[in-house]
């Protein structure tokens, strides 16, 4: 690496799925590439690389945003969660990705990562979403494999198991 390579790097550090994690990025490095070659969090997928496929999609500060079009940079001192961080425990899976796992919701799984990171957030803020509601959310995503049916279903089936839940 050059002496000038070297100068326009900057360290971030931020919190991955609660840890504290730090790298160097250049400025133009995309958050995508950094969480997944810099800190190993390859459940993050980079698909079309202009934000449109979703397969990239994360939270930022507990909003969804699309890695491929963050940079490394600027989420410096923030809060990152990608797929690897909706499982309970390494051992366990969150209810949304046991419904997946029950419905055959994915097939190559290249989209998954994103489509789980959307409905995540969209049934923290959506007690009894309809079909529809679903649907609606998945059109911000490309899955060339499913057909989006077992995805429905599968948002569906965790959205009545949380609600579950929340009932107590």
């Amino acid at each position: 690496m050059t002496r000038l390579a070297a100068e326009r790097r900057h360290v971030v550090r931020f919190t991955l799925n609660g840890r504290s994690v730090q790298g160097e990025a250049e400025p133009r490095l995309l958050l995508s590439d950094f969480v997944r070659h810099q800190l190993g969090a390859t459940g993050t997928h980079v698909g079309c690389e202009h934000g449109v496929c979703g397969a990239c999609t994360v939270t930022i500060d507990g909003h969804l945003a699309r890695a491929c079009l963050t940079l490394a940079v600027q989420v410096d001192g923030g809060e990152v969660r990608t797929v690897e961080g909706l499982a309970p425990s390494p051992a366990d899976l969150s209810v949304l990705q046991a419904a997946f796992r029950r419905h055959h919701a994915l097939q190559c799984g290249f989209c998954t990562a994103g489509i789980l990171m959307s409905l995540d957030d969209f049934l923290c803020r959506h007690d009894s979403p309809s079909e529809r509601d679903i649907r609606e959310l998945l059109s911000g995503h490309l899955c060339r494999c499913t057909g989006y049916t077992p995805i429905v279903r599968a948002a569906l089936d965790a959205a009545a198991e949380l609600a579950k839940q929340r009932r107590g």
